[in-house]
């Protein structure tokens, strides 16, 4: 409608406004700033608090006004726009999330079986942002969350739950719905995408932020080298790049990340295994299998590709009891490692037998208008398809009056209903299954 409109409009004019005084208090302090320098070198090193915040704002290079080194201050949680491949990783870990199972044994919420009136589903006020941050920094991951009932929260890192009695996170949650996850100090391993869900009987909702932790020497600050020659400078690409226009740039690192990853497994003898996954990395990482702690070797029912989409994939065809266990894959680069495990359940191979009559169709006589069974019992693995002929005549299907049953047991009937003197005759019971066939044949009299 209009008035939401016009406060838009409002609200633009008005950051303008900000702007504009904004640059006029950095001048103004600038100056002040430049004028106390005096006074500060004649032993009066008081600084008041706008002018604290001031230093804050200009950065080091008006450190020179000041003879005291203050300790440098915790660079802010620095915001970054995730690539549409990441974007896509992210939906996906959401949209399976949604749909799977949780873990409730860390949860304060419980739900009556009283219906909620004006019942809501859970919808996010502020969702999370993404973060790069540096290792050694702390960060904290905040949303807000509403809904009717009020909704249980889960947080997961890659879509693994993280556990409300964590040591390493903290995880809050406020009356007003503001949830929060922080770590004081991130390590190279908290790099990933963290994901909060909230539920309630009206529905589930998730949302995600992608955390990358840098290694320290990303910051230039390894001395530079002796010999004098300048730093690598990398081309500037125009995609996010953190850093001063002009401050040399060094070659950048990033320790491997798999963005996809293969979940346990379950493969019958014989046949093909194959596990997918993918890393991100600087330089390429190198990727070796071990399966329970020792290196496989490529063979001729092992083997290591990597297609041009970067999915690196281990095959084992055909798949043995032997290769059952442990697998974990390691991904290196000169920056760090990174891995995941799985585990391989390998099923054996079902024993087929060909079908066998433990008890035969009989011979059988019966009064004109009368029920009869024709009966029979027959195993084998796997279970066996069962065929009825009269003569040469195929039954192909149940009527009302003539009908084929067969249980999980083996045993196996022909009921007729009403006998008549047209059912007499020869009948013929066939049993097949992948490993044989077996017949046997009985006479029906009617009189």
């Amino acid at each position: 409608g209009f008035p939401k409109k016009a406060s838009r409009t409002a609200r633009i004019a008005s950051d303008e406004e900000i702007q504009g005084t904004k640059d006029a208090v950095i001048q103004d302090l600038e100056r002040k700033l430049r004028f106390k320098e005096d006074l500060l070198n004649n032993g009066q090193p008081r600084l008041t608090y706008e002018e604290r915040m001031a230093r804050r704002l200009l950065g080091a290079d008006s450190a020179n006004v000041f003879n005291i080194q203050e300790p440098e201050e915790e660079t802010a949680n620095q915001e970054y726009k995730v690539s549409s491949c990441e974007q896509r990783l992210i939906s996906e870990i959401e949209y399976r999330l949604e749909r799977s199972p949780v873990d409730e044994s860390g949860d304060d919420v419980q739900y009556g079986d009283v219906p909620v009136e004006n019942g809501m589903a859970p919808f996010f006020e502020m969702k999370l942002k993404h973060y790069k941050i540096f290792e050694g920094m702390p960060v904290t991951f905040t949303c807000r969350v509403a809904g009717n009932p009020k909704p249980k929260i889960y947080w997961f890192k890659d879509g693994k739950q993280i556990s409300p009695k964590s040591d390493h996170y903290i995880i809050q949650r406020d009356l007003d719905g503001t949830c929060s996850l922080h770590t004081a100090a991130s390590t190279l391993d908290d790099d990933g995408n963290y994901t909060i869900m909230a539920a309630n009987p009206q529905g589930r909702i998730s949302c995600t932020g992608r955390l990358m932790v840098q290694a320290v020497n990303q910051r230039g600050r390894s001395p530079r080298s002796p010999s004098g020659q300048p730093h690598v400078r990398r081309p500037r690409s125009r995609s996010r790049d953190s850093g001063d226009e002009n401050e040399p740039i060094q070659e950048r690192f990033f320790r491997p990340h798999f963005l996809q990853a293969p979940g346990d497994l379950t493969v019958q003898e014989g046949k093909l295994c194959r596990m997918d996954c993918k890393v991100s990395g600087l330089p390429t990482p190198d990727l070796s299998w071990q399966l329970d702690g020792k290196p496989i070797r490529p063979d001729s029912a092992h083997k290591m590709l990597v297609r041009e989409n970067g999915v690196h994939s281990l095959i084992i065809e055909p798949v043995t009891s032997r290769d059952a266990g442990i697998y974990t894959c390691i991904a290196t680069n000169r920056a760090g490692q990174n891995s995941f495990s799985l585990e391989l359940v390998v099923a054996a191979k079902e024993a087929h037998k060909p079908p066998v009559f433990i008890e035969k169709l009989q011979n059988t006589g019966v009064a004109d208008g009368y029920p009869v069974r024709l009966e029979c019992r027959v195993l084998g693995v796997p279970l066996p398809q069962i065929f009825w002929k009269k003569e040469n005549e195929s039954l192909t299907h149940s009527t009302d009056r003539v009908s084929m049953h067969q249980d999980n047991h083996g045993y196996i009937c022909l009921l007729i209903q009403g006998a008549t003197k047209e059912d007499a005759g020869w009948y013929t019971v066939s049993a097949k299954n992948e490993a044989g066939i077996v017949s046997c044949t009985a006479r029906l009299d009617v009189y």
